[in-house]
Protein backbone atom coordinates (compact mmCIF):
# COMPACT_ATOMS: atom_id res chain seq x y z
CA UNK A 1 0.00 0.00 0.00
CA UNK A 2 1.47 3.28 -0.88
CA UNK A 3 2.13 5.42 2.23
CA UNK A 4 2.68 9.59 2.25
CA UNK A 5 4.79 10.83 4.96
CA UNK A 6 4.71 14.34 6.34
CA UNK A 7 5.50 15.24 9.95
CA UNK A 8 5.81 11.63 11.22
CA UNK A 9 2.27 11.47 10.09
CA UNK A 10 1.16 8.15 7.23
CA UNK A 11 -1.94 8.59 5.29
CA UNK A 12 -2.88 6.22 2.48
CA UNK A 13 -3.80 7.50 -0.34
CA UNK A 14 -7.54 7.32 -0.34
CA UNK A 15 -7.51 9.48 3.07
CA UNK A 16 -5.44 11.57 0.88
CA UNK A 17 -7.11 15.28 0.42
CA UNK A 18 -8.23 16.08 -3.69
CA UNK A 19 -5.47 19.28 -2.97
CA UNK A 20 -2.69 16.74 -2.18
CA UNK A 21 -3.97 14.29 -4.86
CA UNK A 22 -3.63 17.00 -7.39
CA UNK A 23 -0.35 17.79 -6.31
CA UNK A 24 0.98 14.22 -5.57
CA UNK A 25 0.13 14.08 -9.81
CA UNK A 26 1.33 16.67 -10.55
CA UNK A 27 5.25 15.80 -8.51
CA UNK A 28 4.57 12.18 -10.24
CA UNK A 29 4.36 10.56 -6.62
CA UNK A 30 1.46 8.50 -7.31
CA UNK A 31 -0.78 7.94 -10.32
CA UNK A 32 -4.76 8.37 -10.41
CA UNK A 33 -4.81 4.41 -11.32
CA UNK A 34 -3.08 3.84 -7.85
CA UNK A 35 -5.52 5.78 -6.03
CA UNK A 36 -8.06 4.51 -7.54
CA UNK A 37 -7.18 0.95 -6.54
CA UNK A 38 -6.39 1.84 -3.06
CA UNK A 39 -9.89 4.03 -2.90
CA UNK A 40 -11.01 0.41 -4.34
CA UNK A 41 -9.39 -1.72 -1.56
CA UNK A 42 -10.82 0.52 0.60
CA UNK A 43 -14.35 0.07 0.18
CA UNK A 44 -14.25 -3.72 -0.38
CA UNK A 45 -13.27 -3.51 3.33
CA UNK A 46 -15.84 -0.69 4.36
CA UNK A 47 -18.97 -1.10 1.91
CA UNK A 48 -20.48 -4.87 3.89
CA UNK A 49 -20.60 -2.75 6.68
CA UNK A 50 -22.39 0.87 5.91
CA UNK A 51 -23.65 0.11 2.37
CA UNK A 52 -22.70 3.61 0.54
CA UNK A 53 -22.91 3.00 -2.98
CA UNK A 54 -25.44 2.55 -5.63
CA UNK A 55 -24.09 1.84 -9.15
CA UNK A 56 -20.65 1.08 -8.10
CA UNK A 57 -18.86 0.67 -11.20
CA UNK A 58 -14.74 0.01 -10.52
CA UNK A 59 -14.02 -1.60 -14.01
CA UNK A 60 -15.53 1.80 -15.42
CA UNK A 61 -13.55 3.92 -12.81
CA UNK A 62 -10.26 1.65 -14.16
CA UNK A 63 -10.72 3.06 -17.70
CA UNK A 64 -10.91 6.85 -16.76
CA UNK A 65 -7.94 6.51 -14.30
CA UNK A 66 -6.09 4.81 -16.65
CA UNK A 67 -7.20 7.73 -19.23
CA UNK A 68 -5.92 10.23 -16.71
CA UNK A 69 -2.99 8.71 -15.77
CA UNK A 70 -1.92 8.86 -19.15
CA UNK A 71 -2.54 12.40 -18.82
CA UNK A 72 -1.07 13.51 -15.85
CA UNK A 73 1.97 11.12 -17.64
CA UNK A 74 2.14 13.50 -20.22
CA UNK A 75 1.74 16.77 -18.26
CA UNK A 76 -1.33 17.62 -19.73
CA UNK A 77 -4.47 17.14 -17.01
CA UNK A 78 -7.70 18.10 -18.75
CA UNK A 79 -9.04 19.44 -15.88
CA UNK A 80 -9.07 20.74 -11.76
CA UNK A 81 -10.05 17.47 -10.74
CA UNK A 82 -8.49 15.53 -12.95
CA UNK A 83 -8.02 11.54 -11.74
CA UNK A 84 -9.37 12.46 -8.21
CA UNK A 85 -11.75 10.02 -7.39
CA UNK A 86 -16.09 11.19 -7.16
CA UNK A 87 -18.91 10.05 -5.86
CA UNK A 88 -21.92 11.57 -6.88
CA UNK A 89 -25.65 10.71 -4.75
CA UNK A 90 -28.49 8.80 -6.53
CA UNK A 91 -30.38 11.69 -7.73
CA UNK A 92 -27.78 13.42 -9.80
CA UNK A 93 -28.47 11.77 -13.26
CA UNK A 94 -25.39 10.64 -14.88
CA UNK A 95 -25.64 9.25 -18.18
CA UNK A 96 -26.86 5.76 -18.86
CA UNK A 97 -27.83 5.26 -15.43
CA UNK A 98 -31.22 4.73 -13.47
CA UNK A 99 -32.14 7.54 -10.75
CA UNK A 100 -34.36 6.14 -8.24
CA UNK A 101 -34.73 8.63 -6.07
CA UNK A 102 -34.12 6.54 -3.38
CA UNK A 103 -37.72 4.72 -3.78
CA UNK A 104 -38.76 1.00 -5.28
CA UNK A 105 -42.05 2.96 -6.30
CA UNK A 106 -39.83 5.10 -8.92
CA UNK A 107 -39.51 3.27 -12.49
CA UNK A 108 -35.68 3.07 -13.61
CA UNK A 109 -34.88 4.99 -16.85
CA UNK A 110 -31.51 5.45 -17.75
CA UNK A 111 -30.61 9.10 -17.76
CA UNK A 112 -29.92 10.11 -20.90
CA UNK A 113 -27.45 12.53 -19.89
CA UNK A 114 -25.59 14.14 -16.73
CA UNK A 115 -27.17 16.49 -14.78
CA UNK A 116 -25.26 19.76 -14.77
CA UNK A 117 -22.87 19.23 -11.56
CA UNK A 118 -21.83 15.67 -12.88
CA UNK A 119 -21.83 17.45 -16.04
CA UNK A 120 -19.29 19.74 -14.73
CA UNK A 121 -17.44 16.89 -12.16
CA UNK A 122 -16.78 15.08 -15.19
CA UNK A 123 -15.87 17.86 -17.72
CA UNK A 124 -12.94 18.58 -14.82
CA UNK A 125 -11.42 15.06 -14.68
CA UNK A 126 -12.85 13.35 -11.87
CA UNK A 127 -12.92 9.84 -11.48
CA UNK A 128 -16.91 8.78 -11.13
CA UNK A 129 -16.67 5.34 -9.12
CA UNK A 130 -19.97 5.39 -7.92
CA UNK A 131 -23.51 6.65 -7.30
CA UNK A 132 -24.41 6.83 -3.56
CA UNK A 133 -27.83 6.03 -1.60
CA UNK A 134 -30.30 8.46 -0.45
CA UNK A 135 -33.85 7.51 1.41
CA UNK A 136 -37.49 7.80 -0.40
CA UNK A 137 -37.71 11.16 -2.97
CA UNK A 138 -35.01 12.54 -0.52
CA UNK A 139 -37.43 13.50 1.98
CA UNK A 140 -35.98 11.68 5.05
CA UNK A 141 -32.85 13.06 6.79
CA UNK A 142 -32.19 8.92 7.31
CA UNK A 143 -30.19 6.26 5.73
CA UNK A 144 -33.50 4.19 5.33
CA UNK A 145 -34.84 3.42 1.89
CA UNK A 146 -37.18 1.55 0.12
CA UNK A 147 -34.97 0.76 -2.68
CA UNK A 148 -31.07 1.33 -1.49
CA UNK A 149 -29.79 -1.24 1.69
CA UNK A 150 -29.85 0.74 5.09
CA UNK A 151 -27.06 2.81 5.32
CA UNK A 152 -25.20 3.29 8.19
CA UNK A 153 -22.91 5.68 9.90
CA UNK A 154 -18.79 4.70 9.95
CA UNK A 155 -18.32 6.05 13.48
CA UNK A 156 -20.91 3.93 14.54
CA UNK A 157 -22.58 1.10 12.88
CA UNK A 158 -25.78 0.91 14.81
CA UNK A 159 -26.21 5.02 14.26
CA UNK A 160 -27.53 6.46 11.31
CA UNK A 161 -25.91 8.57 8.68
CA UNK A 162 -28.13 11.12 8.56
CA UNK A 163 -29.65 12.06 4.88
CA UNK A 164 -31.03 12.48 2.34
CA UNK A 165 -27.21 12.32 1.44
CA UNK A 166 -26.82 9.47 3.53
CA UNK A 167 -24.46 7.71 1.14
CA UNK A 168 -22.31 10.51 0.39
CA UNK A 169 -21.73 11.22 4.07
CA UNK A 170 -20.96 7.79 4.97
CA UNK A 171 -18.71 7.31 2.09
CA UNK A 172 -16.93 10.71 2.85
CA UNK A 173 -16.67 9.15 6.79
CA UNK A 174 -15.29 6.16 5.73
CA UNK A 175 -12.36 7.30 3.23
CA UNK A 176 -14.06 6.67 -0.57
CA UNK A 177 -11.85 9.29 -1.90
CA UNK A 178 -12.00 13.06 -1.11
CA UNK A 179 -15.47 14.51 -2.87
CA UNK A 180 -19.00 13.32 -2.49
CA UNK A 181 -21.55 15.36 -4.21
CA UNK A 182 -24.80 15.66 -1.85
CA UNK A 183 -28.23 17.61 -2.59
CA UNK A 184 -29.81 19.79 0.06
CA UNK A 185 -33.69 21.14 0.61
CA UNK A 186 -34.01 21.18 4.00
CA UNK A 187 -30.33 20.06 5.62
CA UNK A 188 -29.78 17.32 3.49
CA UNK A 189 -26.08 17.56 3.10
CA UNK A 190 -25.29 19.50 6.81
CA UNK A 191 -27.28 16.66 8.49
CA UNK A 192 -25.44 14.09 7.30
CA UNK A 193 -22.26 15.88 7.75
CA UNK A 194 -22.49 16.88 10.87
CA UNK A 195 -23.27 12.95 11.78
CA UNK A 196 -20.19 12.12 9.64
CA UNK A 197 -17.48 14.53 10.88
CA UNK A 198 -17.44 16.18 7.32
CA UNK A 199 -17.29 19.73 5.63
CA UNK A 200 -20.72 20.61 3.53
CA UNK A 201 -21.68 23.85 1.88
CA UNK A 202 -25.01 24.37 1.02
CA UNK A 203 -24.37 26.94 -1.44
CA UNK A 204 -27.20 30.11 -2.47
CA UNK A 205 -29.86 28.86 -4.44
CA UNK A 206 -28.48 29.15 -7.97
CA UNK A 207 -24.54 28.80 -7.26
CA UNK A 208 -24.72 25.64 -8.45
CA UNK A 209 -26.44 24.66 -11.47
CA UNK A 210 -28.99 21.89 -10.94
CA UNK A 211 -31.29 20.11 -13.47
CA UNK A 212 -34.59 20.15 -12.40
CA UNK A 213 -34.55 23.10 -9.89
CA UNK A 214 -36.57 23.75 -7.31
CA UNK A 215 -37.47 26.09 -4.62
CA UNK A 216 -34.31 25.94 -2.03
CA UNK A 217 -33.22 23.22 -3.86
CA UNK A 218 -28.98 22.95 -4.26
CA UNK A 219 -26.33 20.81 -4.79
CA UNK A 220 -23.43 21.04 -2.84
CA UNK A 221 -19.96 19.31 -1.48
CA UNK A 222 -19.11 16.91 1.10
CA UNK A 223 -15.62 16.48 1.99
CA UNK A 224 -13.27 16.34 4.88
CA UNK A 225 -11.64 19.28 4.93
CA UNK A 226 -12.50 22.71 4.08
CA UNK A 227 -9.98 23.05 0.87
CA UNK A 228 -11.57 20.50 -0.68
CA UNK A 229 -15.19 21.75 -0.88
CA UNK A 230 -13.93 25.05 -2.06
CA UNK A 231 -11.78 22.98 -5.32
CA UNK A 232 -15.40 21.73 -5.83
CA UNK A 233 -16.76 24.79 -6.06
CA UNK A 234 -14.57 25.88 -7.96
CA UNK A 235 -16.14 23.07 -10.88
CA UNK A 236 -19.63 23.06 -9.55
CA UNK A 237 -20.32 26.58 -9.77
CA UNK A 238 -19.47 27.04 -13.30
CA UNK A 239 -22.67 28.26 -15.39
CA UNK A 240 -24.92 25.50 -17.12
CA UNK A 241 -28.12 27.12 -19.05
CA UNK A 242 -30.54 24.25 -17.92
CA UNK A 243 -31.40 25.63 -14.49
CA UNK A 244 -33.40 29.06 -15.27
CA UNK A 245 -32.62 29.95 -11.39
CA UNK A 246 -29.51 29.75 -11.50
CA UNK A 247 -26.77 32.58 -10.32
CA UNK A 248 -25.07 34.71 -13.25
CA UNK A 249 -21.67 33.10 -13.88
CA UNK A 250 -19.13 34.75 -11.17
CA UNK A 251 -15.57 35.03 -11.78
CA UNK A 252 -14.57 33.84 -7.79
CA UNK A 253 -10.99 33.09 -6.35
CA UNK A 254 -12.49 29.77 -4.55
CA UNK A 255 -8.80 29.94 -3.41
CA UNK A 256 -9.07 33.13 -1.41
CA UNK A 257 -10.23 31.55 1.88
CA UNK A 258 -8.31 33.60 4.71
CA UNK A 259 -10.52 35.33 6.21
CA UNK A 260 -10.16 37.12 9.69
CA UNK A 261 -12.65 36.63 12.14
CA UNK A 262 -11.77 39.89 13.87
CA UNK A 263 -14.77 42.89 14.53
CA UNK A 264 -17.30 40.48 12.65
CA UNK A 265 -20.24 40.27 14.08
CA UNK A 266 -21.26 37.02 14.28
CA UNK A 267 -24.81 35.93 15.83
CA UNK A 268 -24.93 32.41 18.07
CA UNK A 269 -28.13 31.03 17.36
CA UNK A 270 -28.95 28.23 20.32
CA UNK A 271 -32.72 28.27 19.90
CA UNK A 272 -34.17 28.08 16.80
CA UNK A 273 -37.49 28.68 18.18
CA UNK A 274 -39.13 25.52 17.23
CA UNK A 275 -38.17 22.06 17.11
CA UNK A 276 -36.54 19.11 18.96
CA UNK A 277 -35.22 20.25 21.85
CA UNK A 278 -30.79 21.19 21.93
CA UNK A 279 -29.41 18.09 23.45
CA UNK A 280 -26.63 19.97 26.12
CA UNK A 281 -23.02 17.89 24.20
CA UNK A 282 -24.43 19.72 21.30
CA UNK A 283 -25.18 23.00 22.88
CA UNK A 284 -21.77 22.91 24.63
CA UNK A 285 -20.00 22.42 21.12
CA UNK A 286 -21.92 25.41 19.73
CA UNK A 287 -21.18 27.70 22.53
CA UNK A 288 -17.58 26.50 22.33
CA UNK A 289 -17.05 27.44 18.69
CA UNK A 290 -18.75 30.94 19.22
CA UNK A 291 -16.24 31.42 21.47
CA UNK A 292 -13.14 30.61 19.40
CA UNK A 293 -14.41 33.11 17.29
CA UNK A 294 -14.74 35.30 19.82
CA UNK A 295 -11.16 34.83 20.82
CA UNK A 296 -10.18 36.12 17.59
CA UNK A 297 -11.79 39.03 17.85
CA UNK A 298 -15.31 38.24 16.59
CA UNK A 299 -18.20 40.32 18.25
CA UNK A 300 -20.42 37.86 19.08
CA UNK A 301 -24.24 38.47 20.12
CA UNK A 302 -26.75 35.69 21.15
CA UNK A 303 -29.67 36.06 18.67
CA UNK A 304 -32.85 34.14 18.39
CA UNK A 305 -34.18 31.89 16.12
CA UNK A 306 -36.22 32.92 12.95
CA UNK A 307 -38.19 30.40 12.78
CA UNK A 308 -41.69 29.30 14.23
CA UNK A 309 -44.65 26.72 14.45
CA UNK A 310 -46.60 28.17 11.78
CA UNK A 311 -43.71 28.42 9.53
CA UNK A 312 -42.58 24.24 10.51
CA UNK A 313 -46.09 23.09 9.86
CA UNK A 314 -46.67 25.64 6.31
CA UNK A 315 -43.31 23.85 5.18
CA UNK A 316 -44.37 20.25 6.54
CA UNK A 317 -48.23 20.93 4.98
CA UNK A 318 -46.52 21.98 1.32
CA UNK A 319 -44.48 19.29 1.14
CA UNK A 320 -46.77 16.46 1.91
CA UNK A 321 -48.72 17.62 -0.98
CA UNK A 322 -45.77 18.16 -2.99
CA UNK A 323 -44.99 14.10 -1.96
CA UNK A 324 -48.57 13.31 -2.64
CA UNK A 325 -48.73 14.62 -6.01
CA UNK A 326 -45.91 12.68 -7.37
CA UNK A 327 -47.16 9.48 -6.00
CA UNK A 328 -51.17 10.14 -6.70
CA UNK A 329 -49.65 9.45 -10.57
CA UNK A 330 -48.45 6.08 -9.84
CA UNK A 331 -50.36 2.59 -10.15
CA UNK A 332 -51.66 1.77 -6.43
CA UNK A 333 -49.09 -1.30 -7.13
CA UNK A 334 -46.18 1.21 -7.54
CA UNK A 335 -47.46 3.53 -4.86
CA UNK A 336 -47.58 1.05 -2.21
CA UNK A 337 -43.56 0.06 -2.69
CA UNK A 338 -42.69 3.46 -1.23
CA UNK A 339 -41.29 3.38 2.35
CA UNK A 340 -44.14 3.64 4.74
CA UNK A 341 -43.40 5.99 6.47
CA UNK A 342 -43.45 7.97 3.52
CA UNK A 343 -46.63 6.81 2.16
CA UNK A 344 -47.87 7.31 5.47
CA UNK A 345 -46.60 11.23 5.65
CA UNK A 346 -47.83 12.06 1.88
CA UNK A 347 -50.99 10.72 1.99
CA UNK A 348 -52.18 13.39 4.85
CA UNK A 349 -51.29 15.84 1.70
CA UNK A 350 -54.36 14.01 -0.05
CA UNK A 351 -56.69 15.77 2.63
CA UNK A 352 -55.35 19.29 2.49
CA UNK A 353 -57.15 22.29 1.07
CA UNK A 354 -55.67 24.88 -1.87
CA UNK A 355 -55.74 27.61 0.61
CA UNK A 356 -53.48 25.13 3.77
CA UNK A 357 -50.98 24.21 0.75
CA UNK A 358 -50.57 27.64 -0.75
CA UNK A 359 -50.69 29.76 2.80
CA UNK A 360 -47.56 26.73 3.06
CA UNK A 361 -45.68 27.75 0.20
CA UNK A 362 -45.90 31.68 1.64
CA UNK A 363 -44.34 29.96 4.95
CA UNK A 364 -40.87 30.28 2.72
CA UNK A 365 -41.28 33.89 1.97
CA UNK A 366 -41.97 35.17 5.67
CA UNK A 367 -38.64 32.46 6.23
CA UNK A 368 -36.69 34.45 3.70
CA UNK A 369 -38.08 37.96 5.40
CA UNK A 370 -37.09 36.86 8.47
CA UNK A 371 -33.60 35.96 7.69
CA UNK A 372 -32.96 39.67 5.32
CA UNK A 373 -34.22 40.82 8.95
CA UNK A 374 -31.74 38.72 10.72
CA UNK A 375 -28.43 39.43 8.63
CA UNK A 376 -29.40 43.79 8.61
CA UNK A 377 -27.08 43.62 11.27
CA UNK A 378 -25.29 40.58 11.20
CA UNK A 379 -22.04 39.46 9.43
CA UNK A 380 -23.08 35.38 9.77
CA UNK A 381 -24.97 33.45 12.51
CA UNK A 382 -22.81 30.02 13.99
CA UNK A 383 -25.67 27.26 15.44
CA UNK A 384 -25.71 23.94 15.58
CA UNK A 385 -26.75 21.99 13.10
CA UNK A 386 -28.60 18.86 14.76
CA UNK A 387 -30.52 19.48 17.92
CA UNK A 388 -29.37 15.90 18.85
CA UNK A 389 -25.85 14.11 18.54
CA UNK A 390 -27.32 10.85 16.81
CA UNK A 391 -30.37 8.26 16.50
CA UNK A 392 -30.32 4.71 15.55
CA UNK A 393 -29.72 3.85 12.06
CA UNK A 394 -33.17 1.82 11.50
CA UNK A 395 -35.05 4.85 12.28
CA UNK A 396 -36.55 7.33 9.48
CA UNK A 397 -35.51 10.16 11.51
CA UNK A 398 -34.57 11.44 15.44
CA UNK A 399 -38.49 11.52 16.00
CA UNK A 400 -39.12 8.65 13.84
CA UNK A 401 -43.17 9.99 13.45
CA UNK A 402 -44.28 10.91 10.49
CA UNK A 403 -46.76 13.13 12.35
CA UNK A 404 -43.75 15.04 13.76
CA UNK A 405 -41.23 14.64 10.76
CA UNK A 406 -39.37 17.88 10.76
CA UNK A 407 -38.46 18.54 14.58
CA UNK A 408 -34.92 17.68 13.69
CA UNK A 409 -34.24 20.32 10.85
CA UNK A 410 -35.53 23.73 11.97
CA UNK A 411 -31.81 24.82 12.44
CA UNK A 412 -31.07 24.32 8.45
CA UNK A 413 -34.20 24.17 6.56
CA UNK A 414 -34.74 28.57 7.03
CA UNK A 415 -31.25 29.07 4.88
CA UNK A 416 -32.69 26.62 2.06
CA UNK A 417 -35.64 29.07 2.03
CA UNK A 418 -33.81 31.94 2.26
CA UNK A 419 -31.58 31.16 -0.08
CA UNK A 420 -28.32 31.67 2.46
CA UNK A 421 -25.10 29.93 2.05
CA UNK A 422 -24.78 27.57 4.90
CA UNK A 423 -21.18 25.35 5.64
CA UNK A 424 -21.22 22.38 8.82
CA UNK A 425 -18.27 21.73 10.20
CA UNK A 426 -16.80 19.05 12.58
CA UNK A 427 -16.76 21.44 16.01
CA UNK A 428 -16.33 18.31 18.35
CA UNK A 429 -17.76 15.30 19.94
CA UNK A 430 -19.68 13.45 22.75
CA UNK A 431 -18.26 11.84 25.15
CA UNK A 432 -18.12 8.83 23.29
CA UNK A 433 -16.44 10.49 20.47
CA UNK A 434 -18.97 10.54 18.03
CA UNK A 435 -18.87 14.22 15.83
CA UNK A 436 -21.33 16.75 16.48
CA UNK A 437 -21.46 19.52 13.87
CA UNK A 438 -21.47 23.20 13.80
CA UNK A 439 -23.06 25.28 11.52
CA UNK A 440 -21.89 28.65 9.90
CA UNK A 441 -24.42 30.57 7.98
CA UNK A 442 -23.81 34.04 5.62
CA UNK A 443 -25.49 36.11 3.86
CA UNK A 444 -26.92 35.61 0.33
CA UNK A 445 -24.29 34.90 -2.31
CA UNK A 446 -21.47 35.01 0.69
CA UNK A 447 -20.39 31.47 -0.36
CA UNK A 448 -16.72 31.99 -0.61
CA UNK A 449 -17.17 34.02 2.93
CA UNK A 450 -19.28 31.03 4.42
CA UNK A 451 -16.20 28.94 3.15
CA UNK A 452 -13.42 31.00 5.06
CA UNK A 453 -15.06 30.87 8.04
CA UNK A 454 -14.87 27.76 8.16
CA UNK A 455 -11.56 27.22 7.32
CA UNK A 456 -10.64 30.09 9.76
CA UNK A 457 -12.09 27.62 12.49
CA UNK A 458 -10.31 24.56 11.19
CA UNK A 459 -7.77 26.36 12.75
CA UNK A 460 -9.48 27.03 15.87
CA UNK A 461 -11.16 24.22 16.75
CA UNK A 462 -8.49 21.80 18.47
CA UNK A 463 -7.02 18.57 17.57
CA UNK A 464 -9.45 16.30 15.31
CA UNK A 465 -9.96 12.99 16.46
CA UNK A 466 -9.02 9.74 13.84
CA UNK A 467 -11.37 8.58 11.03
CA UNK A 468 -13.27 5.53 11.90
CA UNK A 469 -11.79 2.50 10.86
CA UNK A 470 -13.52 -0.29 9.28
CA UNK A 471 -15.41 -2.77 12.05
CA UNK A 472 -13.10 -6.05 12.80
CA UNK A 473 -15.80 -8.79 12.11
Amino acid sequence: MHKIKAEEAVTSLHDLSAVDLIAGYRAKQFSPSEVLEEVLAHIAVWEPHIKALYAFDPEGARATAKASTERWQKGEPMGTLDGVPVTIKDNIATKGQPVPLGAASVKLVPADRDAPPAARLREAGAVIFSKTTMPDYGMLSSGLSSFHPLTRNPWDVSKNPGGSSSGAGAAGAAGYGPLHLGTDIGGSVRLPACWCGLVALKPSLGRVPVDPPYVGRVAGPMTRIVDDAALMMSVLSRPDRRDGMSLPAHEINWKALEKSPRKLRIGLMLDPGVGQPLEKEVRDVAVKAAKAFESAGAIITEVDGILTREMLDGLDNFWRARMWDDLSRLAPEQRAKALPYIYQWAEAGAKLSGVDVIRGFNMTMAIRAAAAKLFFDLDYVVSPVSPVVNFPAEFAAPINDPAKPFEHICYTVPWNMSENPAVSINGGYDRRGFPIGVQIVGRRFDDLGVLGMAKTFEGLRGPQKPWPSPPKK
